[in-house]
């Protein structure tokens, strides 16, 4: 694969990758925040200095799940990327 695949916010929230981005952002005091519009779609995103230190225990375990099943689902094809 040597094309750039776009993607949603929404896929890249959902498989628990903004929680991963996020969770190294808010070492600095950083995030990227989605701001969704009333029929649930993402309406604007932006960084953002925020006080925030990591997340509650709930919000890590439910995350770290939905990133190693992404990472199990796909991990042929990444293994693949990565050799070229």
């Amino acid at each position: 694969m040597n094309e750039v695949t776009k993607k949603t916010w929404d896929e890249f929230r959902n498989v628990g990758l903004l929680w991963c981005a996020n969770r190294v952002l808010h070492m600095f005091g950083w995030a990227i925040v989605l701001v969704y519009n009333d029929a649930n779609q993402v309406s604007d995103v932006y960084p953002a200095r925020v006080p925030y230190r990591g997340f509650s225990e709930s919000v890590e375990a439910d995350n770290f799940v939905k990133l190693h099943a992404y990472m199990k689902d796909n991990a042929d094809e990444l293994l693949e990327e990565s050799e070229k």
